[in-house]
Protein backbone atom coordinates (compact mmCIF):
# COMPACT_ATOMS: atom_id res chain seq x y z
CA UNK A 1 0.00 0.00 0.00
CA UNK A 2 2.76 2.09 0.78
CA UNK A 3 4.34 1.75 -2.87
CA UNK A 4 1.07 2.21 -4.41
CA UNK A 5 0.16 5.33 -2.56
CA UNK A 6 3.79 6.65 -2.68
CA UNK A 7 3.41 6.23 -6.74
CA UNK A 8 0.01 8.12 -7.10
CA UNK A 9 0.55 11.19 -4.46
CA UNK A 10 4.63 11.29 -7.06
CA UNK A 11 2.26 10.76 -10.18
CA UNK A 12 -0.02 13.74 -8.97
CA UNK A 13 2.81 15.88 -8.07
CA UNK A 14 4.81 15.65 -11.40
CA UNK A 15 1.52 15.97 -13.79
CA UNK A 16 0.55 19.51 -11.41
CA UNK A 17 4.17 20.53 -11.64
CA UNK A 18 4.27 19.85 -15.70
CA UNK A 19 0.53 21.51 -15.99
CA UNK A 20 1.57 24.48 -14.12
CA UNK A 21 4.93 24.69 -16.21
CA UNK A 22 3.66 24.25 -19.59
CA UNK A 23 0.46 26.43 -18.77
CA UNK A 24 3.02 29.51 -17.61
CA UNK A 25 4.95 29.05 -20.26
CA UNK A 26 2.00 29.35 -22.70
CA UNK A 27 -0.05 32.19 -20.96
CA UNK A 28 3.57 34.16 -20.42
CA UNK A 29 4.18 33.70 -24.08
CA UNK A 30 0.74 35.00 -24.98
CA UNK A 31 0.67 38.06 -23.08
CA UNK A 32 4.68 39.03 -24.23
CA UNK A 33 2.99 38.28 -27.63
CA UNK A 34 0.38 40.66 -27.29
CA UNK A 35 2.54 43.57 -24.97
CA UNK A 36 5.33 43.52 -27.29
CA UNK A 37 2.95 43.62 -30.21
CA UNK A 38 1.08 46.57 -28.72
CA UNK A 39 4.33 48.13 -27.33
CA UNK A 40 6.19 48.11 -31.27
CA UNK A 41 3.51 49.25 -33.25
CA UNK A 42 3.19 52.73 -30.77
CA UNK A 43 6.60 52.79 -31.80
CA UNK A 44 6.54 52.43 -35.14
CA UNK A 45 3.70 54.64 -35.47
CA UNK A 46 5.46 57.44 -33.49
CA UNK A 47 8.79 56.94 -35.51
CA UNK A 48 7.09 57.14 -38.84
CA UNK A 49 5.25 60.83 -37.85
CA UNK A 50 8.54 61.96 -36.74
CA UNK A 51 10.35 60.95 -40.18
CA UNK A 52 10.29 63.91 -41.42
CA UNK A 53 11.57 65.77 -39.12
CA UNK A 54 13.95 62.96 -38.78
CA UNK A 55 15.18 63.15 -42.17
CA UNK A 56 14.99 66.72 -42.41
CA UNK A 57 13.06 66.10 -45.83
CA UNK A 58 11.88 69.70 -47.24
CA UNK A 59 15.57 70.36 -47.39
CA UNK A 60 15.59 67.12 -49.79
CA UNK A 61 12.72 67.31 -51.36
CA UNK A 62 14.19 67.95 -54.57
CA UNK A 63 18.07 65.84 -53.98
CA UNK A 64 16.96 62.00 -53.95
CA UNK A 65 20.28 61.30 -53.37
CA UNK A 66 20.75 63.32 -50.23
CA UNK A 67 17.11 61.40 -48.98
CA UNK A 68 19.31 58.09 -49.87
CA UNK A 69 22.36 58.79 -48.32
CA UNK A 70 20.09 60.37 -44.98
CA UNK A 71 18.25 56.92 -44.88
CA UNK A 72 21.45 54.88 -44.61
CA UNK A 73 22.49 57.33 -42.25
CA UNK A 74 19.61 56.49 -39.99
CA UNK A 75 20.29 52.75 -40.81
CA UNK A 76 23.86 52.92 -39.33
CA UNK A 77 22.62 55.06 -36.03
CA UNK A 78 19.86 52.34 -35.54
CA UNK A 79 22.83 49.70 -35.99
CA UNK A 80 25.17 51.58 -33.82
CA UNK A 81 22.52 51.56 -30.70
CA UNK A 82 21.97 48.01 -31.42
CA UNK A 83 18.44 48.92 -32.53
CA UNK A 84 18.29 45.85 -34.98
CA UNK A 85 14.98 45.92 -34.95
CA UNK A 86 14.12 49.19 -36.79
CA UNK A 87 14.26 49.87 -40.03
CA UNK A 88 12.80 52.37 -43.02
CA UNK A 89 12.56 50.97 -46.11
CA UNK A 90 11.02 52.37 -48.77
CA UNK A 91 7.72 50.91 -50.70
CA UNK A 92 7.75 51.72 -54.90
CA UNK A 93 4.46 51.54 -57.04
CA UNK A 94 4.86 47.87 -57.99
CA UNK A 95 4.69 47.03 -54.26
CA UNK A 96 8.57 45.87 -53.48
CA UNK A 97 10.32 47.17 -50.62
CA UNK A 98 13.35 48.75 -51.70
CA UNK A 99 16.85 49.64 -49.83
CA UNK A 100 17.75 48.39 -46.73
CA UNK A 101 16.65 44.46 -46.34
CA UNK A 102 14.00 43.95 -43.90
CA UNK A 103 14.83 42.84 -40.43
CA UNK A 104 16.74 39.30 -39.86
CA UNK A 105 12.81 36.85 -39.51
CA UNK A 106 10.71 38.95 -41.31
CA UNK A 107 9.42 37.59 -44.54
CA UNK A 108 7.97 40.35 -47.01
CA UNK A 109 4.82 38.27 -47.44
CA UNK A 110 4.21 39.27 -43.48
CA UNK A 111 3.51 42.95 -44.52
CA UNK A 112 0.37 43.82 -46.45
CA UNK A 113 1.66 46.36 -49.20
CA UNK A 114 -2.15 47.41 -50.27
CA UNK A 115 -2.64 48.59 -46.65
CA UNK A 116 0.42 50.26 -46.02
CA UNK A 117 -0.49 52.46 -49.23
CA UNK A 118 -3.97 53.34 -47.65
CA UNK A 119 -1.58 54.75 -44.80
CA UNK A 120 -2.60 52.07 -42.20
CA UNK A 121 -0.77 50.40 -39.75
CA UNK A 122 0.12 46.59 -40.49
CA UNK A 123 1.30 44.33 -37.67
CA UNK A 124 1.26 40.96 -36.14
CA UNK A 125 3.30 37.65 -35.18
CA UNK A 126 5.81 35.53 -36.99
CA UNK A 127 6.24 32.77 -34.44
CA UNK A 128 8.07 34.43 -31.68
CA UNK A 129 9.00 37.62 -33.43
CA UNK A 130 6.62 40.47 -33.06
CA UNK A 131 6.38 43.55 -36.37
CA UNK A 132 4.92 46.82 -36.42
CA UNK A 133 4.90 48.35 -40.35
CA UNK A 134 3.67 52.28 -39.86
CA UNK A 135 3.92 54.43 -43.59
CA UNK A 136 4.85 57.59 -43.57
CA UNK A 137 4.36 59.72 -47.10
CA UNK A 138 7.06 62.24 -47.76
CA UNK A 139 6.04 65.62 -49.47
CA UNK A 140 8.00 64.30 -52.42
CA UNK A 141 5.50 61.31 -52.53
CA UNK A 142 7.83 59.25 -51.58
CA UNK A 143 6.12 56.04 -49.57
CA UNK A 144 8.34 55.35 -46.64
CA UNK A 145 7.77 52.80 -44.34
CA UNK A 146 8.71 52.76 -40.70
CA UNK A 147 9.25 48.34 -39.54
CA UNK A 148 10.13 47.39 -35.97
CA UNK A 149 10.00 43.80 -34.72
CA UNK A 150 11.40 42.42 -31.59
CA UNK A 151 11.42 39.18 -30.22
CA UNK A 152 8.29 38.60 -27.87
CA UNK A 153 10.27 36.74 -25.05
CA UNK A 154 8.36 36.54 -21.67
CA UNK A 155 11.36 35.58 -20.16
CA UNK A 156 10.02 31.72 -19.32
CA UNK A 157 13.12 30.35 -21.40
CA UNK A 158 15.44 32.48 -19.11
CA UNK A 159 13.88 30.90 -16.22
CA UNK A 160 13.64 27.21 -17.26
CA UNK A 161 16.81 25.88 -15.36
CA UNK A 162 15.38 27.53 -12.22
CA UNK A 163 12.09 26.00 -13.06
CA UNK A 164 13.35 22.82 -13.40
CA UNK A 165 15.96 22.97 -10.40
CA UNK A 166 12.49 23.75 -8.13
CA UNK A 167 10.74 21.04 -10.12
CA UNK A 168 12.95 18.41 -9.51
CA UNK A 169 13.19 20.02 -5.36
CA UNK A 170 9.43 19.57 -5.28
CA UNK A 171 9.21 15.92 -6.75
CA UNK A 172 11.85 14.60 -3.92
CA UNK A 173 9.80 16.46 -1.34
CA UNK A 174 6.67 15.07 -2.57
CA UNK A 175 8.54 11.67 -3.02
CA UNK A 176 9.14 11.85 0.52
CA UNK A 177 5.99 13.31 1.93
CA UNK A 178 4.50 9.92 -0.17
CA UNK A 179 7.00 7.82 1.45
CA UNK A 180 6.37 9.30 4.72
CA UNK A 181 2.45 9.73 4.42
CA UNK A 182 1.97 6.08 2.88
CA UNK A 183 3.80 4.51 6.42
CA UNK A 184 1.71 6.18 8.46
CA UNK A 185 -1.57 5.36 6.87
CA UNK A 186 -0.82 2.30 6.52
CA UNK A 187 0.79 1.61 10.19
CA UNK A 188 -3.02 1.39 11.09
CA UNK A 189 -3.75 -0.94 8.58
CA UNK A 190 -1.05 -3.16 8.76
CA UNK A 191 -1.45 -3.57 12.83
CA UNK A 192 -5.10 -4.32 11.97
CA UNK A 193 -3.89 -6.99 9.45
CA UNK A 194 -2.01 -8.86 11.97
CA UNK A 195 -4.45 -8.71 14.80
CA UNK A 196 -7.08 -10.43 12.88
CA UNK A 197 -4.09 -12.90 11.94
CA UNK A 198 -3.06 -13.61 15.42
CA UNK A 199 -7.43 -13.85 16.09
CA UNK A 200 -8.04 -16.13 13.16
CA UNK A 201 -5.06 -18.02 14.49
CA UNK A 202 -6.79 -18.45 17.68
CA UNK A 203 -4.85 -16.08 19.80
CA UNK A 204 -8.45 -14.12 20.46
CA UNK A 205 -6.81 -12.06 23.66
CA UNK A 206 -5.13 -10.09 20.54
CA UNK A 207 -5.95 -6.09 20.73
CA UNK A 208 -5.13 -3.39 18.54
CA UNK A 209 -4.35 -0.47 21.19
CA UNK A 210 -6.83 1.21 21.98
CA UNK A 211 -7.77 4.87 20.12
CA UNK A 212 -8.45 8.14 22.36
CA UNK A 213 -11.90 8.73 22.69
CA UNK A 214 -12.23 11.48 20.92
CA UNK A 215 -10.98 10.36 17.66
CA UNK A 216 -13.53 8.99 15.67
CA UNK A 217 -11.83 8.90 12.01
CA UNK A 218 -12.02 5.44 9.98
CA UNK A 219 -9.13 3.89 11.67
CA UNK A 220 -9.95 4.63 14.64
CA UNK A 221 -13.64 3.28 14.29
CA UNK A 222 -11.45 0.29 12.63
CA UNK A 223 -9.14 -0.09 15.80
CA UNK A 224 -12.52 -0.36 18.00
CA UNK A 225 -14.32 -3.03 15.78
CA UNK A 226 -11.65 -5.37 15.72
CA UNK A 227 -10.92 -4.99 19.26
CA UNK A 228 -14.97 -5.70 19.86
CA UNK A 229 -14.90 -8.44 17.69
CA UNK A 230 -11.44 -9.91 19.59
CA UNK A 231 -13.80 -9.07 22.60
CA UNK A 232 -16.63 -10.78 21.79
CA UNK A 233 -15.09 -13.96 19.88
CA UNK A 234 -12.85 -13.97 23.25
CA UNK A 235 -16.27 -14.13 25.33
CA UNK A 236 -18.15 -16.36 22.81
CA UNK A 237 -15.56 -18.93 23.31
CA UNK A 238 -15.68 -18.87 27.41
CA UNK A 239 -19.12 -19.16 26.82
CA UNK A 240 -19.26 -22.12 24.64
CA UNK A 241 -16.72 -23.86 27.18
CA UNK A 242 -19.32 -22.95 30.07
CA UNK A 243 -21.97 -24.23 27.90
CA UNK A 244 -20.26 -27.45 27.36
CA UNK A 245 -19.67 -28.12 30.98
CA UNK A 246 -22.64 -27.59 31.93
CA UNK A 247 -24.71 -29.72 29.35
CA UNK A 248 -21.97 -32.32 30.33
CA UNK A 249 -22.99 -31.80 33.55
CA UNK A 250 -26.39 -31.88 33.46
CA UNK A 251 -26.31 -35.12 30.79
CA UNK A 252 -23.83 -36.70 33.34
CA UNK A 253 -26.44 -36.37 36.43
CA UNK A 254 -29.67 -38.11 34.70
CA UNK A 255 -27.22 -41.06 33.31
CA UNK A 256 -25.87 -41.70 36.51
CA UNK A 257 -28.59 -42.27 38.32
CA UNK A 258 -30.20 -44.12 35.20
CA UNK A 259 -26.67 -46.78 35.43
CA UNK A 260 -27.38 -46.58 39.13
CA UNK A 261 -31.22 -47.98 39.04
CA UNK A 262 -30.69 -49.84 36.29
CA UNK A 263 -28.12 -51.80 37.79
CA UNK A 264 -29.62 -52.18 41.00
CA UNK A 265 -33.06 -53.86 39.03
CA UNK A 266 -30.57 -56.13 37.48
CA UNK A 267 -28.46 -57.18 40.71
CA UNK A 268 -32.33 -57.75 42.52
CA UNK A 269 -31.60 -54.86 44.87
CA UNK A 270 -34.23 -52.28 45.62
CA UNK A 271 -37.82 -51.55 44.91
CA UNK A 272 -38.09 -51.61 41.06
CA UNK A 273 -41.30 -49.79 41.08
CA UNK A 274 -39.29 -47.14 42.47
CA UNK A 275 -36.35 -47.47 40.72
CA UNK A 276 -38.56 -47.24 37.27
CA UNK A 277 -40.01 -44.22 38.50
CA UNK A 278 -36.52 -42.62 39.10
CA UNK A 279 -35.56 -44.00 35.26
CA UNK A 280 -38.32 -42.54 33.98
CA UNK A 281 -38.61 -38.86 35.78
CA UNK A 282 -34.32 -38.59 34.90
CA UNK A 283 -35.29 -39.74 31.09
CA UNK A 284 -37.56 -37.12 30.91
CA UNK A 285 -34.78 -35.05 31.90
CA UNK A 286 -32.49 -35.95 29.53
CA UNK A 287 -36.06 -35.30 26.85
CA UNK A 288 -36.62 -31.87 27.95
CA UNK A 289 -32.35 -31.27 27.44
CA UNK A 290 -31.93 -32.80 23.78
CA UNK A 291 -35.39 -30.90 22.94
CA UNK A 292 -33.86 -27.34 23.90
CA UNK A 293 -30.97 -27.92 21.88
CA UNK A 294 -33.11 -29.20 19.02
CA UNK A 295 -35.41 -25.73 19.78
CA UNK A 296 -32.39 -23.59 19.93
CA UNK A 297 -30.72 -24.99 16.49
CA UNK A 298 -34.15 -24.70 14.65
CA UNK A 299 -34.72 -21.04 15.86
CA UNK A 300 -30.85 -20.41 14.53
CA UNK A 301 -31.81 -22.17 11.38
CA UNK A 302 -35.05 -19.97 10.85
CA UNK A 303 -36.83 -23.74 11.07
CA UNK A 304 -39.56 -22.72 12.82
CA UNK A 305 -42.68 -22.93 11.88
CA UNK A 306 -45.68 -20.83 13.71
CA UNK A 307 -49.19 -21.46 13.85
CA UNK A 308 -50.72 -17.53 14.84
CA UNK A 309 -53.91 -17.03 16.16
CA UNK A 310 -55.86 -14.88 18.65
CA UNK A 311 -54.30 -15.85 22.14
CA UNK A 312 -55.28 -14.44 25.83
CA UNK A 313 -52.72 -13.28 27.23
CA UNK A 314 -54.57 -13.58 31.13
CA UNK A 315 -55.70 -16.68 30.41
CA UNK A 316 -52.76 -18.55 29.16
CA UNK A 317 -50.77 -16.74 32.50
CA UNK A 318 -53.31 -18.02 34.46
CA UNK A 319 -52.86 -22.05 32.89
CA UNK A 320 -49.51 -21.49 33.52
CA UNK A 321 -49.74 -21.19 36.95
CA UNK A 322 -52.33 -23.53 37.57
CA UNK A 323 -49.68 -26.48 35.97
CA UNK A 324 -46.70 -25.52 38.22
CA UNK A 325 -48.50 -24.98 41.29
CA UNK A 326 -48.39 -28.83 42.50
CA UNK A 327 -44.44 -28.94 41.67
CA UNK A 328 -43.83 -25.07 43.61
CA UNK A 329 -46.01 -26.85 46.60
CA UNK A 330 -43.36 -30.13 46.79
CA UNK A 331 -40.67 -27.07 46.60
CA UNK A 332 -42.25 -25.23 49.52
CA UNK A 333 -42.86 -22.15 47.02
CA UNK A 334 -46.33 -20.38 45.97
CA UNK A 335 -47.35 -18.81 42.86
CA UNK A 336 -49.47 -15.67 42.66
CA UNK A 337 -51.29 -14.83 39.17
CA UNK A 338 -51.98 -10.96 39.30
CA UNK A 339 -54.32 -10.03 36.24
CA UNK A 340 -57.96 -9.00 35.18
CA UNK A 341 -59.72 -8.90 32.04
CA UNK A 342 -58.35 -10.43 28.93
CA UNK A 343 -55.40 -9.08 26.89
CA UNK A 344 -55.45 -10.35 23.21
CA UNK A 345 -52.39 -10.83 21.21
CA UNK A 346 -51.48 -12.66 18.06
CA UNK A 347 -48.88 -15.62 18.78
CA UNK A 348 -48.68 -19.30 18.34
CA UNK A 349 -50.53 -20.24 21.64
CA UNK A 350 -48.30 -23.66 22.21
CA UNK A 351 -44.74 -21.53 21.95
CA UNK A 352 -46.36 -19.01 24.29
CA UNK A 353 -47.27 -21.55 26.78
CA UNK A 354 -43.82 -23.16 26.33
CA UNK A 355 -42.60 -19.46 27.02
CA UNK A 356 -44.38 -18.80 29.67
CA UNK A 357 -43.58 -22.31 31.59
CA UNK A 358 -39.64 -21.24 30.85
CA UNK A 359 -40.07 -17.98 32.71
CA UNK A 360 -42.13 -20.01 35.99
CA UNK A 361 -39.62 -22.46 35.57
CA UNK A 362 -36.55 -20.24 35.91
CA UNK A 363 -38.46 -18.55 38.65
CA UNK A 364 -38.96 -21.21 40.98
CA UNK A 365 -35.20 -22.32 40.73
CA UNK A 366 -34.36 -18.71 42.75
CA UNK A 367 -37.03 -18.01 44.86
CA UNK A 368 -37.20 -18.62 48.02
CA UNK A 369 -40.80 -18.23 48.64
CA UNK A 370 -43.01 -16.52 46.27
CA UNK A 371 -43.27 -16.28 42.15
CA UNK A 372 -45.72 -13.64 41.34
CA UNK A 373 -46.83 -13.64 37.33
CA UNK A 374 -48.53 -10.80 36.14
CA UNK A 375 -50.16 -10.18 33.08
CA UNK A 376 -50.94 -6.44 32.42
CA UNK A 377 -51.22 -3.62 29.67
CA UNK A 378 -48.27 -1.39 28.89
CA UNK A 379 -49.61 1.02 26.06
CA UNK A 380 -49.97 -0.59 23.16
CA UNK A 381 -48.10 -3.82 24.06
CA UNK A 382 -49.52 -6.90 26.69
CA UNK A 383 -46.78 -7.88 29.09
CA UNK A 384 -46.32 -10.71 30.99
CA UNK A 385 -43.73 -10.82 33.80
CA UNK A 386 -42.26 -13.35 36.08
CA UNK A 387 -40.93 -11.66 39.68
CA UNK A 388 -38.92 -14.44 42.09
CA UNK A 389 -37.57 -13.19 45.44
CA UNK A 390 -34.76 -14.96 45.32
CA UNK A 391 -30.92 -12.96 45.69
CA UNK A 392 -31.43 -11.28 42.34
CA UNK A 393 -29.63 -10.43 38.94
CA UNK A 394 -26.57 -8.40 38.78
CA UNK A 395 -26.60 -5.06 37.24
CA UNK A 396 -23.69 -5.78 34.54
CA UNK A 397 -25.77 -9.53 33.97
CA UNK A 398 -29.05 -7.74 33.57
CA UNK A 399 -28.47 -7.09 29.11
CA UNK A 400 -26.95 -10.86 29.09
CA UNK A 401 -29.32 -12.61 30.34
CA UNK A 402 -31.74 -14.12 27.46
CA UNK A 403 -28.34 -14.29 25.56
CA UNK A 404 -27.43 -18.03 24.07
CA UNK A 405 -24.72 -20.06 26.52
CA UNK A 406 -24.49 -17.10 28.61
CA UNK A 407 -23.50 -17.75 32.14
CA UNK A 408 -23.86 -15.01 35.02
CA UNK A 409 -20.53 -13.72 36.82
CA UNK A 410 -22.02 -14.41 39.86
CA UNK A 411 -24.19 -17.14 39.92
CA UNK A 412 -26.78 -17.76 42.66
CA UNK A 413 -27.63 -20.43 44.34
CA UNK A 414 -30.09 -22.62 42.65
CA UNK A 415 -32.36 -25.42 43.22
CA UNK A 416 -31.35 -27.72 40.43
CA UNK A 417 -28.70 -28.26 37.84
CA UNK A 418 -29.34 -26.59 34.35
CA UNK A 419 -27.86 -25.70 30.98
CA UNK A 420 -29.65 -22.44 30.95
CA UNK A 421 -30.93 -23.10 27.80
CA UNK A 422 -34.50 -21.95 28.53
CA UNK A 423 -34.48 -18.16 28.82
CA UNK A 424 -32.02 -18.10 24.92
CA UNK A 425 -35.62 -20.15 24.20
CA UNK A 426 -37.44 -17.77 25.51
CA UNK A 427 -36.29 -14.51 23.26
CA UNK A 428 -36.26 -16.33 20.26
CA UNK A 429 -39.14 -17.46 20.19
CA UNK A 430 -40.96 -14.23 21.28
CA UNK A 431 -38.69 -11.92 18.90
CA UNK A 432 -39.94 -14.72 15.97
CA UNK A 433 -43.42 -13.80 17.11
CA UNK A 434 -43.27 -10.02 16.56
CA UNK A 435 -42.30 -9.36 20.90
CA UNK A 436 -39.61 -8.42 23.03
CA UNK A 437 -37.84 -10.27 26.68
CA UNK A 438 -36.67 -7.89 29.31
CA UNK A 439 -34.75 -8.73 32.44
CA UNK A 440 -35.19 -6.50 35.30
CA UNK A 441 -34.04 -5.96 39.16
CA UNK A 442 -37.52 -7.17 40.96
CA UNK A 443 -39.49 -5.01 43.37
CA UNK A 444 -39.82 -7.89 45.75
CA UNK A 445 -35.68 -7.92 45.48
CA UNK A 446 -35.04 -10.79 42.85
CA UNK A 447 -35.52 -10.91 39.36
CA UNK A 448 -38.04 -9.69 36.66
CA UNK A 449 -37.81 -11.93 33.69
CA UNK A 450 -40.96 -10.79 30.69
CA UNK A 451 -41.89 -10.78 27.58
CA UNK A 452 -44.47 -8.23 25.69
CA UNK A 453 -46.24 -8.71 22.21
CA UNK A 454 -48.41 -6.51 20.31
CA UNK A 455 -52.19 -6.05 21.33
CA UNK A 456 -54.35 -6.89 18.53
CA UNK A 457 -57.60 -4.56 18.62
Amino acid sequence: MTKRLALVITSVVLATLVFAGFGSIVVGNLRARRTTLVEIRRQAVEVAAQLDRYLDADAAINNPAVLRRRLQLLSVFSKALNLDGLTVVTLDKSGQFVGDPLPAGLKAESLDPVALRNKRVVSGNDGNLAFAAAPDVLSTGTLLVVVLTRQASSGVQAAVRTFLLAAIATLALGIGAAILLGRRLSKPIREASDATHRIAMGELSARLPEPHPADHDEFAELARSVNTMATELERARVLEQQFLLSVSHDLRTPLTSIRGYAEAISDGAGDPQKSAMVIKNEARRLERLVADLLDLAKLRAKGFSFRNERVDLVALAAVACDGFRPDAAERGLSIEHIGTGTLPVMADHDRLAQVSANLIENALKYATSLVTVTSAQDGRWAVLAVDDNGPGIAEADLPHVFDRLYVARSQPMRRENSSGLGLAIVRELVEAMGGEAMAARSPTGGARLAFRLPLVA
